[in-house]
């Protein structure tokens, strides 16, 4: 039985992080009003709840859910296995937050009159979006 860790994050929004996790490439996310039970790698029900949840079989039969927990102060704490942190760890976070970034931003433009004009990826993984304000 894997053990999991909880990690703050800053991400608050459940829309833009599943959003954020299609874009790193886990299309299938779920999202709870109530936090809903994380399954472990035998499909056992683990103590661990989540608002925001993308479940084992997306990731792989030997992994956990992943999980994303509401904190009392509205931000996320991502619930990741040991097992999976190989994977699924600081890095990929780092990568999950840019996207979120960048979700939020689009939504942003799209609901205060600006379009994308463009957009680059850095060498060091950063995003940069142009917006023009629409005519």
């Amino acid at each position: 039985m894997s053990h999991f860790t909880r990690v703050r994050t800053a991400l608050r929004d459940p829309a833009l992080l599943a959003r954020a996790l299609t874009a790193v490439g886990l299309a299938e996310t779920e999202v709870h009003e109530v936090p809903q039970v994380l399954y472990g790698y035998r499909g056992d029900a683990r103590p661990e709840r989540a608002e925001v949840i993308v479940r084992r079989a997306q990731i792989g039969a030997m992994s956990n859910d992943i999980g994303f927990r509401r904190t009392d102060d509205g931000t996320f704490e991502a619930i990741v296995s040991a097992f999976d942190r190989g994977h699924y760890g600081e890095p990929w976070l780092q990568r999950l937050t840019q996207e979120y970034g960048r979700a939020a931003t689009l939504q942003y433009a799209e609901h205060n009159g600006f379009e994308v004009t463009g957009e680059e990826r850095e060498t060091d993984g950063s995003i940069r979006l142009l917006l023009r304000r629409s005519a």
